[in-house]
């Protein structure tokens, strides 16, 4: 196996909120070693749909992209919230690249097939969605690729991804090339054991122990895809994941960081 790799997950409220998203990259840009981030979109780009009278649509948390919407989302994560983050990166030392799926060929994505619901132009990720060779490209070149949630089918078209989706894709096709870690960083301490206390983390769960959780309530609604899809990266080479609060990201090589999801 090459050197160690981290793929990292920046959430939209800490988009969202300028000082938080300064303290987080410094804290990134500080990080050792080879590193990508993937962020998410945050509430831009309703804003700026709401501002050009274009209705934001969401079904059960999920937006839904039609052609307009396409073009709005394209240009808030590709455009606007990437070039923020990787001039605030530079500003902090680490040289980033922006990137969207597009970018490089490195990922390709499938249009949602339209079930009950048509959720219109966002993309469904496959096993070979990753052009891993492209990546690591940027990251043998010393550049640190900062990733939108917009892909490409490969004929023209780019799609809007779910961006946990692309950080955990990008994660197990790089681990077949790196010693690959998957973090996750969001606006709570870990996985808490009562969500009312944020002293409560648990510092590691293993894939058995994650079912007896569930059972127990103490893992439920939101969190419960969110870790199925970290244990699932786990189980396709990523050698751990862990899931923490954006602004601890510094206490990550130092150990104490959020809680580690270990296949045993």
């Amino acid at each position: 196996m090459g050197s160690v790799l981290n793929v990292i997950k920046i959430g939209g409220n800490v988009i969202d909120d300028e000082t938080q998203l300064q303290d987080f990259l410094e804290k990134f840009a500080a990080l050792q070693g080879k590193k990508i981030l993937v962020h998410g979109g945050g509430k831009v780009a309703t804003r700026v749909a709401n501002g050009l009278g274009i209705e934001a649509k969401m079904i059960d948390g999920r937006r839904v992209t039609d052609a307009a919407m396409l073009d709005i989302v394209t240009m808030v994560y590709a455009g606007l919230t990437n070039k923020k983050v990787v001039s605030l990166l530079q500003r902090f030392g680490c040289d980033a690249l922006g990137l969207s799926g597009a970018d490089g060929n490195t990922i390709k994505a499938v249009k949602r097939p339209v079930r009950e619901i048509d959720y219109g132009y966002v993309g469904d990720i496959l096993v070979d969605s990753v052009n891993s060779l492209s990546v690591k490209k940027f990251l043998e070149a010393g550049y640190t690729p900062v990733f939108s949630a917009i892909t490409h089918n490969g004929i023209g078209q780019l799609l809007n991804t779910n961006a946990d989706t692309i950080a955990s894709a990008l994660a197990v096709s790089l681990s077949k090339i790196y010693d690959t870690s998957l973090i996750y960083c969001f606006e709570k301490n870990g996985v808490l054991r009562d969500v009312t206390d944020e002293h409560s983390v648990i510092p590691t769960i293993k894939a058995n122990e994650f079912d007896e959780l569930k059972a127990a309530g103490v893992i439920y609604e939101g969190m419960i895809p969110k870790l199925e899809n970290a244990f699932h990266a786990i189980g396709k080479g990523v050698k751990n994941v862990y899931i923490g609060h954006a602004l601890n990201l510094h206490m990550y090589q130092q150990g104490g960081f959020g809680t580690c999801l270990l296949a045993k």
